[in-house]
């Protein structure tokens, strides 16, 4: 998360009361980290009692695009999955615009990101991440994931001459492959559905319990569905094994960590036997497709107060690493 619109709580404060039944804004802080939208910590006071929130000003998505990842948290929430709710305003509505771009307010999540997982911390992402694929098989919506094969070939020719022969050679490469494997029978049978598509470490909470041992840790849920979309459920497994999996060199995949998300996702989804078959090219799709999305943010940046681009060279690495599985 990042801010490229800056809002002040002055602009927000009168909206907020004319629109909603949350509360009176008492304060709003922008949110460090990430590159797409702006965002930003909402207090409200309600009968005396503090409420928190997130504003998200998007940046890219357009109002078009919008309601799909919106009415999926709101289906997600309501089956139960720890997610953040929208919330609507006093005409029912979930997506509103601010500054001229497209809003949304949902519910603040407990908890904080553990940057440095353990097994236990790995084990409970997996179970979670296979129930809520359950959980939005029957949401009715259908949209594609927009950072996906088409938008890789768009954008790879684009940060091309920013890459040293090795680095060119390599992405080349592993588009092709993925080119010919994204239209094999075998990807076409993949099972499919509502995915979050972005689930690092750093998109889910852990709530301690008021206990600084992390042993105490419960999911306290995912958020930032804003790269969602609908897409093979082993691409958003593999996404997350290749961030929450990482060795103690950030780049292998640990033993430990990796076989606790595996078993405990497939406790609730097992994998079927093309998924099994599919699983070395597609943790290399998933590190390619994060590869290209960072050298695209670091070599052509936009403006943003509290933007720090990402190392492309992280998933430039991981990418190698999974070739050789």
């Amino acid at each position: 998360m990042a801010v490229f619109t800056p809002i002040e709580l002055g602009e927000i404060a009168p909206w907020i009361s004319q629109e909603f039944t949350i509360g009176e804004a008492a304060d709003i802080r922008g949110i460090h980290g990430g590159i797409e939208n702006s965002n930003f910590f909402l207090d409200t006071i309600k009968d005396g009692k503090k409420q928190e929130y997130v504003l998200t000003i998007f940046e890219r998505l357009s109002a078009e695009q919008l309601p799909y990842y919106l009415e999926l948290m709101r289906h997600l929430a309501n089956k139960g999955i720890p997610v953040p709710k929208p919330i609507e305003n006093k005409h029912g509505e979930i997506l509103f615009s601010i500054k001229g771009k497209p809003a949304a307010i949902v519910s603040k999540l407990p908890g904080l990101s553990r940057m440095q997982p353990e097994v236990k911390h790995c084990a409970l992402v997996g179970e979670m991440l296979a129930k809520m694929h359950l959980a939005g098989k029957d949401f009715p919506k259908s949209q594609e994931n927009l950072r996906s094969l088409g938008w890789w070939q768009q954008t790879i020719p684009l940060v091309l001459p920013h890459l040293n022969t090795a680095q060119k050679d390599l992405l080349t490469h592993e588009l092709s492959a993925q080119e010919a494997f994204f239209s094999s029978r075998d990807y076409d049978m993949l099972p499919q559905g509502a995915s979050h598509c972005d689930l690092f470490r750093d998109n889910v909470l852990f709530d301690p319990k008021g206990s600084s041992d992390t042993s105490n840790d419960q999911l306290g849920g995912f958020f930032d569905f804003y790269f969602a979309g609908t897409d093979k459920w082993l691409f958003d497994l593999a996404v997350t094994v290749n961030d929450w999996c990482l060795a103690e060199n950030k780049q292998d995949l640990d033993p430990a960590r990796f076989d606790a998300l595996m078993q405990a996702y497939q406790t609730v989804r097992p994998l079927t036997k093309e998924e099994q078959a599919s699983w070395p090219l597609m943790v290399r799709a998933a590190a390619l497709r994060f590869w290209v999305s960072r050298l695209w943010d670091f070599y052509l940046p936009r403006d943003a107060q509290m933007l720090t681009p990402h190392d492309p060279t992280h998933f430039e690495r991981i990418l190698l690493s999974r070739r050789t599985l």
